[in-house]
């Protein structure tokens, strides 16, 4: 699931080459990092999202922060790790940022710089064609499987009458279990699912929205902002890539990237109803970013 067919090694190729083709920065020299001239990127290697290709950073998310690099003047140092590992490099400044389908949280803000969104998402279950769960009733006596280190990890916990919350290092480990019967649903990046269901329908596994109760289970039911996390002492690089970012939400270089892999749903790129950002991270008046209608095509 985290290997790269052909005809996808291209495309993110093709799709990287085209991105790269904008505009240079306005910034006088790069952003102060770790390493002077070097911009070294935590991921987890999971697919559509982030990977390592021919010695440049490809995916949803990370094809997007290679061409911002780029235009800073920042060469990519690949670091490679665990989700929850990635977290602690960057809490730590091992690492200058960390991304891949990376959900603000409140908890987050408070040891991490965090950027404006690329995109957003909520949350869904991953389970057999069999099957339709879709609420958090649904959820009891059943168990579910997720990652270390997703922040809805203590909301899922609490969901009364679960039957297990198992957690996983990866992401594969998850769908091994999906797929050997050992789990009866599971939350991961709803990104990274579609990509694989549409290379393997012969799994027979589909994923449900998951109907929010925010009253009860706020986390689980939010939509989030899809955000990178920065070493906490690097502001300038935060507000360097903060306008890299709005950039590509105004030259649709976003839409485009997400396109290469299947994920071309206008919802993703639609924000939450209200900016929970505000009062938090981010000041009075804030909005979070959406799509020109130009971005897509007219059906």
């Amino acid at each position: 699931m985290t290997r790269m067919t052909g005809w996808s090694r291209r495309l993110v190729l093709a799709t990287a080459v085209a991105l790269g083709l904008g505009s240079a920065t306005a910034w006088a020299g790069p952003p102060k990092t770790i390493e002077p001239g070097k911009l070294t990127v935590g991921f987890n290697g999971d697919m559509p999202m982030t990977s390592w290709k021919d010695g440049q950073l490809v995916g949803t998310d990370g094809a997007l922060l290679a061409v911002m690099a780029k235009n800073l003047g920042l060469e990519v140092k690949p670091q490679q790790m665990e989700w929850s590992a990635l977290i602690q490099a960057t809490k730590q400044g091992k690492v200058d940022i960390m991304l891949g389908s990376m959900g603000w949280t409140k908890e987050r803000t408070q040891v991490m710089l965090l950027t404006d969104p690329i995109y957003y998402f909520g949350t869904f279950l991953l389970q057999p064609k069999s099957t339709k769960y879709s609420t958090f009733e649904d959820i009891k006596g059943r168990s579910v499987g997720t990652v270390t280190g997703f922040t809805l990890v203590p909301e899922l916990k609490s969901v009364p009458g679960i039957a297990a919350a198992k957690l996983y290092d990866t992401s594969d480990g998850v769908m091994r279990d999906i797929l050997a019967g050992r789990l009866d649903m599971a939350v991961l990046d709803p990104g990274l699912v579609q990509y694989a269901l549409v290379q393997h329908p012969e799994w027979e596994l589909h994923q449900v929205a998951l109907k929010p109760e925010p009253d009860r289970f706020p986390i689980m039911s939010t939509k989030y902002y899809s955000i990178m996390g920065i070493y906490k002492e690097e502001k300038e690089l935060h507000d360097a890539l903060n306008g890299e970012i709005a950039k590509a939400w105004a030259n649709c270089d976003n839409v485009k990237t997400m396109a290469a892999y299947g994920l071309n749903d206008p919802d993703w790129f639609t924000p939450p109803t209200k900016d929970y950002r505000i009062g938090v991270d981010r000041p009075e008046g804030w909005k979070a970013p959406s799509s020109p209608a130009g971005c897509f095509p007219k059906s």
